[in-house]
């Protein structure tokens, strides 16, 4: 079943900040609302204390308890131990005791989903050195896709807003090399540019489609890089 990308915002309550992830069937559209950066099945100062560990074992440093109590405001590093056990008992995290800065992430250190500024020419499988940052994956949403074999691109241009996709939104990219006929897909031109497109099959012709009435197909030689899986759009 094809599955496309849709946005919406409310123009009530709005937060400060929401990210908003969307999944459309070829009959159904749903939207499923994160909040601030939701983990799934954490409360909010669990989340906050999770992404400050995130962040500080990014820099190759874990931090101490007292460091993220500092960071956290609390008084006590009872409550820290708290939050840690917590965070242990759901998954996320493992530590020694004893030990300072022994904190280690869950997932074999993985660091979340690549932004990717540019696909190198060539080989497309080969690493991306053009890492811009990292969105953290909600496994919930992705079934049984690993978050590994996931990349995201920045949407430039409007070539694709007749189905849902706008200019600045981050596309969530599964790697593959193949894809089916209708499947939007990120595709590597002859001139190393990425394009979101979606792939056609008609009359013996292969070639990419627009979603918008004011572009054209592209019949250029291309490489598939990966499909479309969703799209994340925040709202400051």
């Amino acid at each position: 079943m094809e599955r496309r990308v849709y946005g919406y915002q409310s123009k009530k309550n709005k937060p400060s900040k929401i990210n908003l992830y969307f999944f459309l069937t070829s009959t159904q559209m749903c939207g499923i609302y994160l909040g601030m950066s939701q983990i799934p099945h954490l409360t909010t100062k669990q989340k906050k204390v999770l992404e400050f560990i995130r962040e500080r074992i990014q820099g190759d440093i874990p931090p101490t308890i007292r460091e993220i109590a500092k960071h956290m405001g609390f008084s006590s590093t009872g409550t820290v131990r708290d939050y840690l056990k917590a965070l242990e008992k759901k998954g996320y995290l493992k530590r020694e005791n004893y030990l300072s800065r022994s904190i280690e992430l869950l997932k074999g250190g993985f660091k979340g989903i690549p932004i990717i500024g540019s696909i190198p020419a060539g080989n497309p499988d080969t690493a991306y050195e053009d890492i811009q940052g990292y969105i953290h994956p909600y496994e919930t949403l992705y079934g049984r896709i690993s978050p590994e074999n996931l990349f995201a691109l920045r949407v430039k241009g409007e070539s694709m807003v007749e189905a849902g996709i706008m200019e600045g939104d981050l596309a969530i990219i599964h790697r593959q090399a193949i894809a089916r006929n209708g499947e939007i897909i990120a595709a590597l031109l002859e001139n190393n540019e990425v394009t979101l497109k979606r792939l056609r099959h008609r009359n013996n012709t292969t070639y990419l489609e627009p979603a918008n009435s004011s572009y054209q197909p592209i019949y250029k030689e291309f490489t598939i890089i990966g499909r479309l899986v969703s799209i994340v759009r925040k709202y400051i």
